[in-house]
């Protein structure tokens, strides 16, 4: 059994699948996930704990996924605590799914090799330079994320790991032949049917709507007429953006720049490496004398690359004669990047080296000099760069005034907003849930619907959007939540009872129709006093939605020559229809490609099925504690 999990979890494809997946961990900065947390734990897994730090990465992870798949549209959602809460606890549902998966991979003893976990890296893309693997920006990325490159692997296994199980259960399903016939039979028949569209405004004329039934249905639906809190507010926006064509630099300002911050336009030296490493193992003195052995080997003439390929500890690189790529200052190991550093000319080879990782073995293969960027060539960078620390110094300026007349004046926006040189802008009555998106940030929503800010009609504080933008605000109109009388709705109960008695009538009326036509009688004459005709409608699909989706739904409940022919629908639009199956189509035989493709998406949908029976087992028979959402 864990021979086929094992086999089934191979291949590129399902590298590429898990080393994106882990990526999205690395870039949140899970260095800290590898070597632990103090922070308090949001659930504890058959005692093995999500931190609370842990949550929050993937929250931020996935709120991110989401407002960039939709756009601002989403704000609003967030800024409801209902669905907020509701959202975290998905993330942390999810994040106990991954757990329990991951202890029963390690229960059933499966394992990643050393050469999947190079495969993966290298399939990478954030890690290539090119198209192709590069190992500088490789140890900078890890590094930046917190992770040392052997724990990186560490923790890449460990995912792997998990991902091998839900990868084994997620491909081992299939759909059997006969599953496809029968769902392409299902999904893929049409049928020709007639019917008769029935107007509920035909029967509109003597419908009578009482006050009691007005007062009846208002009372036995009153949370329909609760109101939310509501309030308009006037603001005064400022941001960064807006000063930049205010300001101007001068060249004098330009050349200063340029020569105090010369470093910014250099191509820093970068030296190509190759090592041979001998890690301390349990004894350290033995190590550094198979260092110093090979140091012979090597100046003795020896090749550096073979030996390297045979007898390096750092596999990765040994399989490419020890070579690390081009390194710049800052990224290795400062004992590593010292002796890298110190080596003349192409073809030296360092000393033994002590580094936190071993000894190593160093050669210089390659340099690339310091290169200066000229003035002309970085212009338009820094004049852009120097505006933009003017537009900074000005709407810091602006926003302290601003700060000062919102507390001094506080009855009006006018004094703020000619001292920043903005307008005075105002938004229509919003609920908390629907906030404009001009205003449509937490931070303005909550003020706004402050007690200070209703009750007192005053300026708000200076409100930080982000870090270079913020607003002044005041509430203009308000209205409290409420239950709207019966004086305000009763035109609109009148109006929908109305609706609901015509449409009953009309409903009536087709059922009347129907009777004879189950009795197979003509009804012409019936049709023709209300100016109605049978309408044709052939080759109907399941997903056509033209006649209505509820007409179609009955329409392929119906039995071809059976009693149950015709049917008659109340319509979602407040109309009646009267429907009767004239014929049913077979599909045509799906071709090769096309059943396929459906027999991939039928397994795909049952392996989505089962995957989550099998986390819910799990989760089932699981100790789980949750402390957090």
């Amino acid at each position: 059994m864990l021979e086929k999990i094992r086999e089934s979890a191979q291949g590129p494809w399902a590298m590429v699948v898990i080393a994106l997946i882990v990526l999205s961990f690395v870039f949140a900065g899970v260095g800290s996930y590898l070597t632990g947390s103090t922070d308090d734990s949001a659930a504890v897994v058959n005692g093995d704990p999500i931190s609370v730090s842990t949550l929050e990465r993937a929250y931020q992870n996935e709120r991110a996924r989401i407002e960039n798949q939709f756009g601002e549209g989403v704000a609003g959602l967030f800024a409801n605590p209902e669905y907020l809460q509701e959202f975290r606890a998905g993330v942390l549902d999810k994040l106990i799914g991954d757990k329990l998966v991951e202890q029963k991979a390690r229960e059933l003893g499966l394992r990643v090799s050393d050469q999947q976990i190079r495969d993966a890296i290298r399939m990478m893309p954030e890690f290539q330079v090119g198209g192709q693997f590069n190992n500088d920006r490789y140890l900078a990325i890890v590094q930046q994320a917190g992770f040392q490159p052997n724990s990186f692997r560490d923790y890449l296994r460990a995912e792997m790991t998990r991902e091998q199980l839900a990868r084994a259960l997620t491909a081992s399903e299939f759909a059997l032949p006969e599953e496809v016939s029968r769902t392409n039979q299902l999904q893929g028949q049409t049928r020709d049917i007639q019917l008769v569209n029935i107007s509920a405004d035909d029967f509109a004329q003597g419908v009578e709507v009482t006050a009691d039934e007005i007062n009846a249905y208002y009372q036995a639906n009153l949370n329909q007429y609760d109101t939310q809190e509501r309030v308009a507010l006037a603001f005064v926006d400022l941001r960064v953006d807006d000063l930049v064509d205010e300001v101007s630099v001068s060249d004098e300002e330009v050349t200063e720049y340029y020569a105090l911050n010369e470093r910014n336009y250099l191509s820093e030296e970068q030296r190509r490496v190759s090592h041979i490493l001998v890690e301390f193992g349990e004894d350290e003195s033995a190590a550094k004398a198979q260092a110093e052995a090979l140091l012979e080997r090597v100046q003795g003439g020896e090749d550096f690359a073979a030996i390297a390929e045979a007898e390096s500890a750092d596999t990765f690189s040994a399989e490419n004669g020890g070579d690390l790529d081009f390194i710049s200052r800052g990224i290795m190991d400062e004992s590593f990047e010292a002796a890298a550093f110190e080596l003349n000319a192409v073809g030296d080879v360092s000393d033994v080296v002590e580094s936190e990782f071993g000894f190593h073995i160093i050669k210089l293969t390659d340099i690339k000099p310091e290169v200066v960027t000229p003035l002309e060539d970085v212009r338009a960078e820094i004049v852009a760069e120097l505006k933009r620390d003017k537009a900074m110094e000005l709407y810091f300026a602006r926003q302290q005034s601003m700060a000062e007349l919102a507390f001094e004046i506080p009855d009006t926006l006018t004094d703020v907003a000619g001292a920043v040189g903005g307008t005075v802008q105002e938004t229509a009555l919003f609920t908390r849930d629907s906030a404009p998106a001009i205003v449509n940030f937490p931070q303005v929503t909550a003020i706004a619907f402050s007690e200070e800010l209703i009750e007192d009609r005053v300026n708000s504080d200076v409100i930080e959007i982000n870090d270079e933008r913020v607003m002044v605000v005041r509430v203009i109109k308000h209205e409290a939540e409420r239950t709207k009388s019966l004086d305000e709705v009763s035109e609109q109960i009148e109006s929908q009872l109305a609706a609901e008695k015509a449409q009953q009538q009309a409903l009536e009326f087709a059922d009347n129709l129907l009777a004879k036509v189950k009795e197979g009688s003509e009804i012409d004459d019936e049709l023709a006093e209300k100016s109605l005709s049978w309408e044709q409608v052939e080759k109907l699909n399941r997903f056509d939605s033209s006649i209505g989706s509820n007409v179609v739904e009955q329409a392929f409940m119906l039995g071809l020559g059976s009693g149950e022919s015709a049917t008659t629908v109340a319509k979602a639009d407040g109309n009646v229809a009267l429907i009767q199956l004239v014929d049913v189509h077979a599909p045509q035989t799906l071709e090769s490609a096309q059943s396929d493709a459906l027999k991939e998406r039928l397994a795909q949908s049952i392996s989505q099925s089962n995957y989550q029976s099998f986390v819910s087992a799990l989760r089932s028979e699981a100790d789980v504690v949750i402390s957090a959402r």
